[in-house]
């Protein structure tokens, strides 16, 4: 027993050793909800290529993501948006940098709406009306006369910073719109919500439909796949970023090599979004 007692406490301490030594190596992910899950596969199947490599990757949004980076506690930032000038003042300010920009995804931004409900399609324009509270049934739209539930993101979020300044021009959201952590929140509420819309990741419809999104009344309607965000039909897409304070080098270069590479943006379109190659 005594000499049980001593290999588990050789074991312990062994582990324990590892662990410090991973830690002080640990590459930390920090940011946007809707690159969450992609993040989490790309450091999964880099890990397990790479024994010894120890990657964290956590959400909260793109603007939370860009703040860690600003002050320090991550080293990659994940956005679903550009990084703001003001951002990039304050990143200079401490670090004397104006960091960098990686694109490393694309995304077709989403419009979700209950499999359920008769509508198939809205405008741009449609949409606006709809988020800022000037559209408020869905009989103004064709469908049933139902009040229009109105899900979306928190303002930390990159997709909801990217929605309000490309689809709502600026404007702002009706009061009355519900904001959820996350994307997959939003899907989930609005599987159990019949008069429901919401929007996020492409990669996340999962319960519900989308939306096909016309650029106006003369054009038709598309859905975010990989070949109408490719030939720019799909008129709500966007890139998704890596941000980083300086230049990559050492084992965060061979991740972004990682992510940039055949291998890696395969494993994009497995996740749902679409290579930005």
């Amino acid at each position: 027993m005594k000499k049980l007692i001593a290999v588990l406490g050789i074991l312990i301490l062994s582990v324990t050793a590892c662990l410090a030594v991973f830690a002080g190596k640990a590459i930390t992910i920090k940011g946007s909800d809707t690159m969450v899950i992609l993040g989490q596969r790309w450091a999964e199947i880099y890990m397990n290529q790479n024994p010894g490599a120890v990657i964290q990757v956590t959400g909260g949004g793109s603007g939370v993501g860009i703040a860690a980076l600003i002050n320090g506690s991550t080293d990659i930032c994940e956005a679903s948006r550009p990084i703001k000038p003001s951002e990039v003042d304050k990143l200079k300010e401490r670090f004397n940098t104006t960091g960098v920009e990686i694109p490393v995804a694309r995304d077709g931004l989403a419009v979700y709406l209950n499999e359920e409900n008769k509508i198939t399609e809205l405008t741009l324009d449609q949409l606006k009306g709809i988020y800022t509270g000037k559209i408020t049934n869905w009989k103004e739209l064709g469908g049933e006369d139902a009040k229009i539930v109105l899900y979306g993101r928190e303002n930390s979020s990159g997709t909801y910073v990217y929605f309000k300044d490309n689809v709502l021009k600026g404007a702002d959201f009706a009061p009355q719109t519900q904001t959820l952590p996350g994307t997959a929140a939003i899907v989930n509420a609005m599987a159990k919500d019949k008069y429901g819309i919401g929007y996020g990741g492409a990669a996340y419809a999962k319960g519900v439909k989308y939306c096909k999104v016309k650029k106006d009344v003369q054009t038709p309607g598309y859905e975010p796949t990989l070949e109408n965000i490719k030939n720019g039909k799909y008129p709500i897409s966007r890139y998704l970023y890596w941000y980083l304070r300086n230049k990559p080098t050492g084992e965060i270069k061979k991740l972004v090599d990682f992510v940039l590479s055949e291998q890696g943006q395969q494993i994009i379109s497995k996740v749902g979004y679409f290579p930005v190659k």
